[in-house]
């Protein structure tokens, strides 16, 4: 016997896993993926499971091993997903790319990370050139669609297909462990420069998968629209436990509401999970209603509350479905919390900061600023699925990890039946004429207003004040609403000094391309002005 064969006697890695469904469920639809312009492909487990042996011994034979990082750029598609498990399937750590990025931050991430070799789509091959123009780093560079594009034979690149298909499909005899990294995932960014989070195969596998289970009420029957990009904790990581569960991902062409939509009654679609922000477009389309979404089941939403009208729409528009809030982290390997609602007088107390209750394998406290525990305050997590570190960054690690406990920075209430209520990132609290002020609390009271779509709230320097509490809202399309109006509005609801200084009517605000608010970024543009 092979010191690999009999590592494979008892093995538990998220490669194994997709070879196991390869032999009970090859016929079972993995991913379905639509094409710009037009085109629908099925990919089944079996050639999933086929396609990363390829993609495995692909990056073995341009010199990848154990322990090396293999990045990818490109838009959410199936050989994204194959370059993953191909690196999974030799113990080398998938990192992914945002596709907006710039040149400058692409080559941060590329400097920080140092890849033996980079997946890119050939529409992203000239930021990554410029990226790596300075660098010392000098991974690999395979091109996908470089024939279609005409960069299969640049200097320096390989054609991604010419060497999966000239690649055998067998599985790779690789020494892989359940402590070996998965995933090295950089954070948004929201509040400072991203930091990658480490996190090994064991994490999904002991403890997040199960809890989609548990805790999501994930079964291999369900059909996700998935929406979120593969380079981020919910894209990457969604994917990793659905793929471990056996669902059906649909990965579309189009954000476009009237394009979901479509999709969503084509492709029969039981679940959604995103950022509020799709919620309420969906909504808002003329195409939305019972025809278009009656098939949804579960409505998952994360990085903010959603509007009471837009719990109203969906819930005349598909009244079987049911709605999930959900928190959680890149450090805690994503899912920390679930909390399951119909309409919002389901939810505790008619609280919109619910964030449900802790998935099985979370253990937490709320301490105070002086470290006593407390009803309100930071959240502190232990977990099996805890990050293994920050990449190449010790010190912010034992920060972060100070006590055996994860301090996430998040400002929570527990009530005595254990639900937890989100208040604030630490750093968004704002701190005016010597009181605290929720930012996310004056958030919702705006959003409550019928002339408001979206709401952000900073604090900005000021001298008298400190931190002047500060609005910025985005109106509903034909609606007149100014600010005075909704400051007039914020004090029927608020004591005096959450109320706004200022609420400014604008456009659009800064967000990721997940949807979430880019507080920082507000800051800097209003300070510029």
């Amino acid at each position: 016997m092979t010191s690999t064969q009999s590592t494979l006697l008892g093995r538990a890695t998220l490669g194994d896993q997709l070879r196991r469904h390869a032999q009970s469920r090859a016929g079972t639809a993995a991913i379905v993926s639509y094409a710009p312009g037009g085109g629908r492909t099925v990919t089944t487990y079996g050639e999933l499971d086929r396609s990363a042996n390829r993609a495995a011994h692909m990056l073995l034979g341009l010199g990848v091993s154990r322990g090396d990082r293999v990045a990818v750029m490109a838009r959410n598609r199936v050989e994204s997903v194959i370059a993953y498990y191909g690196a999974l399937k030799i113990g080398a750590a998938y990192s992914g790319i945002n596709v907006l990025l710039g040149v400058g931050e692409v080559a941060h991430q590329l400097n920080h990370l140092e890849p033996a070799a980079v997946v890119v789509a050939a529409e992203f091959l000239p930021v990554v050139r410029a990226a790596l123009g300075d660098s010392e780093a000098r991974p690999e560079i395979v091109v996908l669609d470089a024939a279609d594009s005409g960069s299969a034979d640049d200097p320096g690149c390989h054609d991604f297909d010419r060497l999966i298909d000239s690649s055998p499909d067998s599985e790779p005899e690789c020494d892989v462990d359940e402590l070996d990294l998965a995933m090295i995932v950089y954070t948004s960014g929201t509040e400072a420069a991203p930091k990658g989070v480490m996190l090994p195969h064991r994490n999904y596998l002991i403890s997040t998968s199960p809890a989609y289970t548990w805790g999501l009420r994930c079964l291999d029957d369900d059909v996700w629209l998935f929406v979120m990009p593969f380079h981020t904790i919910a894209g990457i990581g969604s994917l990793t436990s659905l793929i471990l569960l056996g669902a059906t991902l649909v990965l579309p062409a189009s954000l476009a509401p009237a394009d979901v939509l479509a999709m969503i009654k084509t492709e029969q679609i039981s679940v959604l999970a995103q950022t509020p922000t799709f919620f309420i477009s969906l909504a808002d389309h003329p195409d939305f209603g019972p025809d278009a979404v009656g098939t949804i089941q579960r409505c998952l939403t994360y990085g903010g509350q959603v509007s009471p009208r837009t719990v109203d729409a969906w819930h005349r528009a598909a009244p079987r479905s049911i709605w999930g809030t959900y928190w959680g982290q890149s450090e805690l390997t994503q899912l920390g919390s679930v909390g399951w609602f119909k309409q919002l007088e389901d939810v505790p107390g008619q609280d919109p900061t619910w964030i449900g209750k802790p998935v099985g394998h979370l253990e937490i406290k709320v301490v105070d600023a002086d470290g006593n525990e407390s009803e309100s305050g930071e959240l502190l997590c232990r977990t099996p699925s805890v990050m293994a570190g920050y990449y190449k960054d010790p010190e912010k690690t034992a920060a972060v990890l100070d006590g055996g406990w994860l301090h996430t920075g998040d400002i929570v209430r527990r009530d005595a039946e254990g639900n937890m209520f989100f208040l604030d990132r630490n750093k968004d609290m704002i701190k005016t004429g010597g009181y605290n002020v929720s930012s996310q609390e004056v958030e919702r009271v705006l959003q409550a207003h019928p002339g408001v779509a979206r709401a952000a709230v900073v604090g900005l320097p000021d001298e008298y004040w400190s931190e002047a509490v500060s609005g910025f809202v985005i109106a509903v399309d034909g609606s007149d609403v100014s600010g005075p109006e909704l400051r007039d509005h914020c004090k029927t609801v608020l004591a005096g000094y959450k109320v706004p200084k200022v609420i400014t009517i604008v456009d659009e605000l800064p967000t990721d391309p997940q949807g979430k608010l880019l507080k920082r970024e507000l800051r800097r543009l209003h300070a510029k002005d």
